[in-house]
């Protein structure tokens, strides 16, 4: 008998009435043979609640022990509600929480990685007529026996590892949008929904800000060849709904370009008059790494009479820790330079495609469109298959609208 992994977020088990809606979704799946386990996430809104009061009985200094302790609770709740009403329709199903399955992970609460799941105890349960395993997503145990988070997102990357582990025929990730799309909807009403897309240009855009699916997840799905399939919670059930998450060589024929992704809170920092020397870069990257800072694009300029700027791009809420960092690291003698400038009003464009890996053109025409709608660009960076830019804020969405009709995305 094959196995399915369904994975529902926050807004798909936001209440009862969804949750029965859920329901019929696995009861479904059932009917048609499958072994299920499903992956749920806490309802919407209640870990935002549950960080809350982490914080405001600990403030910001709190033991991340117990912040797992109380954040991993959420998903507990949504697994035991699933689980009564699956039992009331008829279907034999339990609630697991992370521990019991178990779910084995490191050490590092809050931000966790999953390091096995035996897959023993489920294939005992489904041996003696279980039909549905519930399993609270986002959770494990560490090897100390403490439970521990994955970090916000996790559920997803708790349904890929299962689907990993058992060998599912398929791992269905049900949100609140019907797929994945060559941009954000709602930037440009021309966006259309991709029927495949393959990891690379998934890995690619989620990690340049769609929000489709977490980065973590579609490295998973990448390693061990799970066939993803994104689709809604809201639309009707059918073989070819929803986007299907896969390897390159199973999509006949692709466009150049698969999408356009953006990250709107950008900055960029600039070190004026670095010393231009070995272990420059190691001296800047490193202090900023010890900080938690998220670097990314980077460029050096062209040296002068031994000196050269140095600009990098990060998250626009990082900033004030990266200016400690290196003013810290200055003080100690570390690393010198002559100013600090940051720019918090810049955003993130990019274009994401296979296709660019055997087609010629795609720079000029992406700087062409940029060109012509008078929109400066302030760094670039490319790949085998992106290239992004960093624009002014307040030229984001018209960017994203001109690349997405220069490429032709909105037809297949």
């Amino acid at each position: 008998m094959s196995r399915l992994v369904m994975k529902f977020g926050g807004t798909s088990v936001a209440n009862l009435d969804r949750i029965r809606r859920v329901a019929k979704r696995v009861g479904v799946e059932v009917a048609r043979g499958h072994e299920v386990i499903v992956i749920v996430s806490a309802m919407s809104g209640k870990t935002n609640e549950l960080v809350g009061w982490v914080t405001d009985a600990a403030g910001p200094f709190y033991d991340a022990r117990e912040y797992d302790a109380v954040v991993s609770s959420g998903e507990n709740v949504t697994a035991g509600l699933l689980a009564l009403v699956l039992q009331e329709n008829g279907i034999d199903a339990r609630s697991w929480q992370g521990w019991q399955v178990p779910v084995m992970t490191t050490s590092a609460h809050s931000s966790a990685r999953i390091e096995d799941i035996p897959t023993d105890n489920f294939d005992a349960r489904f041996a003696e007529g279980m039909k549905v395993a519930v399993v609270a997503g986002f959770q494990g145990i560490s090897p100390e026996g403490r439970i521990t988070t994955l970090g916000r997102g996790g559920s997803d990357t708790t349904a890929v590892a299962f689907a990993a582990a058992f060998g599912a025929e398929r791992c269905d990730i049900y949100t609140d949008v019907d797929g994945v799309y060559t941009t954000d909807p709602r930037i440009t009403s021309k966006a259309r929904k991709l029927d495949r897309i393959a990891f690379e240009e998934m890995l690619e855009l989620a990690s340049l800000g769609a929000k489709v699916l977490q980065t973590r997840s579609v490295e998973l799905a990448m390693r061990y060849k799970v066939r993803l399939r994104v689709l809604s919670s809201f639309e009707e059930m059918g073989d070819n709904a929803g986007t299907l998450v896969c390897a390159e060589e199973d999509i006949m024929e692709s466009n150049v370009v698969a999408g356009v992704a953006f990250s709107r809170d950008e900055a960029k920092m600039t070190l004026v008059s670095v010393a231009d020397r070995p272990g420059v870069s190691a001296a800047i990257f490193g202090p900023l790494s010890e900080a938690a800072v998220n670097v990314d694009m980077i460029v050096q300029n062209i040296a002068e009479d031994g000196r050269t700027d140095m600009t990098f791009s990060l998250p626009v809420d990082q900033v004030a820790r990266a200016q400690k960092a290196m003013e810290e690291a200055k003080a100690a003698g570390v690393i010198n330079f002559h100013d600090l400038i940051a720019d918090t009003g810049v955003s993130k464009v990019s274009v994401v495609g296979i296709g660019m890996r055997s087609h010629t053109g795609v720079a000029a025409r992406m700087f062409k469109a940029l060109s012509d709608e008078g929109i400066n660009i302030r760094v670039i960076t490319t790949s085998e298959i992106k290239i992004s830019v960093l624009i002014d804020r307040k030229y984001m969405e018209l960017a994203v609208q001109a690349l997405h009709d220069a490429f032709g995305l909105e037809s297949a």
